[in-house]
């Protein structure tokens, strides 16, 4: 009878250290995120401010900059609902200004052009590595949190389900292809 009572105290005691390893391990997950998060939104503020210095820099035609600093002022101003969309605008509109090499050499020319053009093209190249890490940071908390162990014993606490930033990030082809050279 005695034997029986330490064995079964034994495995509550290793169920309890599984459970007590897995909730850690969901906490640092969500410190990720949140981590991945806030660096996410220093990149996307960072494209934001150079195109909107970029288009405010005179270095541009008037009608780019009218479209780059619309784009870049409403992702910057964007509430957190609508700030996907926002950035995605802010990609398509870097992409219609800097799609060609010839407007990318005409910024290069101007005075000071070489260094915002070099400055927009690491903050655009950065943009993709950040949601790819906290996408990824994302997936790896919902995929735990699918368990059962972790839905049954609500191993999560009351902390929200983390949800992906889904947008498009694709650089201007003609200003990745000036980082690379």
């Amino acid at each position: 009878m005695t034997a029986t009572l330490i064995w079964i105290l034994v495995g509550l005691v290793v169920i309890g250290l599984y459970l007590s390893w897995t909730a850690g391990r969901l906490d640092r997950l969500h410190a990720r995120i949140d981590a991945a998060r806030a660096a996410l939104d220093a990149q996307l503020l960072r494209r934001a401010s150079v195109a909107q210095e970029l288009a405010t820099s005179g270095v541009l035609d008037p009608a780019a900059s009218i479209v780059l600093y619309e784009a870049a002022h409403a992702a910057r101003q964007a509430e957190e609902e609508h700030r996907e969309v926002a950035e995605s605008e802010l990609s398509q509109a870097l992409r219609a200004v800097f799609g060609e090499v010839p407007q990318v050499d005409a910024v290069r020319a101007a005075p000071g052009g070489e260094e915002a053009a070099n400055e927009l093209a690491q903050a655009v190249r950065r943009v993709p590595m950040a949601r790819r890490f906290h996408n990824d940071a994302v997936r790896a908390a919902r995929a735990l949190r699918r368990h059962r162990k972790v839905r049954w014993f609500r191993l999560a606490g009351h902390a929200p389900f983390p949800l992906a930033f889904e947008m498009d990030d694709e650089p201007p082809s003609a200003l990745a292809d000036r980082l690379t050279a």
